[in-house]
């Protein structure tokens, strides 16, 4: 007999086997299951939202349902998120410092070093991976941007996206933004979902709702008793600013006395709400070198109008994921689910001041292409819609993190002092009280495991994972009184730098091309000095010593060196297998859409052609080719009378066209050709069957995020390049046969160096 058949069992079986099922015993390995009367989470984690952008917090706008968060809960008046978002969503989900955890900075570089390797670390526990190791249902919707952009194509590779890293459904995009009209990749589960034309009236916050309500709904469906953790991530209020008309209608003059007085009064309700004491002063007008902000009163009629305009759309977006909070809360409560139910409510930083000066109608081209107040102003009507991608001026942002100073990206106050609700109706956590205690988004994990009562797995995938830094906050929710539990935080956001411990904080707003030097240090008393009025760097050496030092070591601890050094080498730094994207690459019709970065790297600051061969009938019409949307791209068609005919758009709604005469029936090479000439330009031209038929001789290049939408064969879906030719046509496929498109890189423009790495390096190199 062999060894099994004398045990009577299989190793690892605890039951028993005889020669049929009529003389075994049965056993059934355990399976995860959660404590009995286990909360559900929810974690609304809204983007580039300010700590003054909702009512609890002294907002003007109307967020009822925020507010019934509020009052049903617990408030924070001293919660800390990272100055970034993808920092901040990678805080939240390990319970660590965001470099330690491999997502040091934005999600959209990958230098080659622990810090920024830009996926979360193999050697880290995920908050959804725990939930689920602990019979958790996870799903989450809205935006990741926890993944190399390098990875986020077809081909992967996939381990850095959410379903990977313990998500059981998804749906929502992989980048750092979207289009809320017409998103430009949306993405379900580990596949990307390919649609053609988006239906009237769609809008992305709405859609996440929906599917998030639908999952749930689902899981309880199939597993009444199975706890779940919903994660939101919003694509708002991130740019580009983009609200449903009747939203913007709602909001119509409100803006108009400018961000000056809105300061004020948001800070006059902040006091009568008691969200800061009669201590607290409101730090004047942001006058910081490379962040100042024009008085609202110097400003122009044509500026105050469209300033104005911007702040409508951005507060009709609040007003929209208020509304779609309210959906949500709703259908738990329907269900029956709402009471025992932990909602948390927050932002990812500071209110962004990433539009700027005068802010853009054209968010994708704005910050290489520089401002044109005039174009904006002539788009007024359609700012806030599908045809324009719109940032506010950085003077809303720092109306929207009042009373602070500075912004997103800055490791002052402003760019990481963010709201946060906390509510628990069957945990007794409901009283609408105010909690004071100095807390951090790395910290709502821990608590999370204390409130629930589980542990965390110690390993993953046989790997041994690294201790959170997060501290549980939960003695300081069942308590006002509770001392602080979080007594040290780091900071660091391309090159500015900040450590808080007990009360005191020392912060750098860092200049590029500039040594990273103690002499930048401030020191704050922030128990007596909350809004950073009163630098005391000289008054008290000894204690800015011991912070500089603090930071330090604990920046060598975290992996938050290399420091960047404003140069954008680290941008410009990739590993040798990404040299592939640079190469002909052939797209057939039917493929789906080309990711983003994927085609972006085919024309990254180079000349670059590409070669259709189309078949012509007498009723041939069509999209040949198309690579972007509504904020830049280029596109082929052949129209009306078969011509064809190189649309470029150079993302603020100007249009250059390239025709060529009317095609004969039969085969055909049509060849579009971007000469790189120099100061950013173009020279385009449109070639038939080795004909060059015509040519324009500049037009502004297209980089950093345009185009957004990648390459299509044989269409023009979502967000169009054409936005007439989609009014009347759609997404406007070809109707005849067309053969591979072939995209070729060519050179760098002659006033690019040879060696952009060896250049960028020569000249940080001094800032060692």
């Amino acid at each position: 007999m062999g060894t099994n058949e004398d045990a009577g069992t299989y190793p690892g079986f605890h039951g028993k086997v005889g020669r049929v099922f009529a003389t075994s015993e049965s056993w059934w390995p355990d399976r995860p299951s959660a404590p009995d009367g286990a909360p559900n989470v929810v974690v609304i984690l809204c983007d580039d939202l300010g700590y003054a952008d909702t009512a609890p917090y002294g907002s003007e706008i109307n967020t009822p349902n925020i507010d019934r968060l509020a009052k049903g809960g617990l408030q924070y008046t001293d919660f800390h998120s990272t100055p970034m978002c993808s920092p901040t969503r990678a805080a939240l989900l390990t319970g660590m410092n965001p470099h330690a955890a491999g997502v040091g900075t934005v999600a959209h570089s990958d230098p080659g070093f622990p810090g920024y390797a830009m996926e979360l670390a193999e050697d880290v526990i995920t908050l959804p991976e725990t939930l689920q190791a602990n019979g958790y249902a996870t799903y989450m919707v809205g935006k990741w941007h926890l993944a190399k952009d390098s990875d986020q194509s077809d081909a992967g590779p996939r381990h850095s996206w959410p379903c990977q890293r313990g998500f059981d459904q998804f749906y929502g995009f992989l980048d750092g933004f979207t289009n809320l009209h017409q998103p430009h990749r949306l993405v379900r589960d580990n596949t990307p979902v390919e649609i053609d034309t988006y239906p009237d009236g769609y809008y992305f916050t709405d859609d996440i709702t929906d599917e998030a309500i639908a999952m749930v709904r689902a899981g309880k469906a199939s597993a009444p008793n199975q706890p779940f953790f919903l994660y939101i991530a919003h694509g708002a209020i991130h740019a580009p600013l983009h609200a449903k008309a009747a939203d913007i209608a709602a909001q119509t003059g409100n803006y108009n006395e400018g961000w000056d007085e809105l300061r004020l009064r948001r800070f006059a309700r902040q006091k009568e709400l008691n969200v800061v004491g009669d201590d607290i002063v409101l730090a004047p007008r942001n006058t910081e070198l490379n962040n100042d902000v024009d008085p609202w009163d110097e400003l122009n009629d044509t500026q105050k109008a469209l300033y104005s305009r911007y702040m409508e759309v951005f507060a009709a977006m609040v007003t929209n994921v208020d509304e779609n909070t309210g959906r949500l809360l709703d259908a738990l409560d329907d269900m029956g689910e709402l009471d025992n139910t932990i909602v948390i409510f927050t932002s990812d930083n500071g209110a962004s001041r990433e539009g700027e000066m005068v802010g853009t109608s054209a968010y994708m081209v704005h910050l290489t292409a520089g401002d044109d107040i005039d174009t904006d102003f002539d788009r007024f009507d359609l700012i806030g819609g599908p045809q324009t991608s719109p940032h506010y001026p950085r003077g809303w942002a720092m109306a929207g993190n009042t009373p602070f100073r500075l912004y997103k990206i800055n490791t002052h106050a402003g760019g990481h002092t963010v709201p946060f609700l906390f509510s628990w109706n069957a945990g007794q956590l409901n009283s609408g009280e105010m909690r004071r205690q100095y807390s951090h988004v790395s910290d709502i994990f821990p608590t999370l495991l204390e409130l629930i009562g589980i542990s965390a797995p110690t390993s993953r995938n046989g790997i041994d994972v690294k201790p959170r830094t997060g501290s549980s906050m939960a003695p300081t929710l069942r308590d006002a009184s509770a001392p602080p539990q979080r007594t040290e935080a780091l900071y660091e956001m391309i090159g500015h730098r900040g450590f808080y411990r007990d009360g005191w904080e020392i912060v750098t707003l860092h200049q590029p091309f500039t040594p990273f030097s103690d002499s930048e240090w401030e020191l704050y008393d922030l128990t007596n000095d909350r809004t950073e009025l009163h630098n005391l760097a000289e008054s008290h050496p000894e204690k800015l010593a011991e912070l500089a030092a603090a930071w330090n070591d604990a920046a060598w601890d975290g992996q938050v060196f290399p420091l960047d050094e404003g140069t954008g080498l680290k941008y410009v730094l990739r590993p040798p297998e990404t040299e592939i994207v640079q190469q002909p690459l052939s797209v057939w019709p039917g493929t789906p859409t080309l990711e983003r970065w994927r085609s972006l790297q085919l024309i990254w600051l180079s000349s670059f052609q590409f070669q259709a061969p189309i078949t012509v009938t007498e009723q041939s019409l069509g999209t040949i080719a198309a690579h972007g949307d509504q904020s830049g791209g280029y596109a082929l068609y052949l129209l009306e009378d078969r011509r064809p005919t190189l649309v470029f758009n150079d993302g603020r709604g100007a249009l250059t066209l390239l025709a060529g005469p009317s095609l004969n029936a039969g085969e055909h090479l049509l060849e579009c050709s971007f000469d790189a000439i120099g100061g950013n330009t173009w020279k385009l031209s449109l070639t038939i069957d080795g004909v060059t038929v015509d040519e324009h001789p500049e037009v502004p290049m297209l980089y950093a995020m345009s185009p957004f939408e990648g390459i299509s064969v044989g269409r023009d879906p979502r967000s169009p390049v054409w936005w007439e030719r989609y009014e009347t046509h759609g997404s406007f496929h070809y109707n005849s046969a067309q053969g591979p498109v072939l995209w070729i890189p060519g050179p760098k423009a002659p006033d690019q160096p040879e060696d952009v790495v060896g250049l960028l390096r020569m000249i940080g190199a001094k800032f060692e």
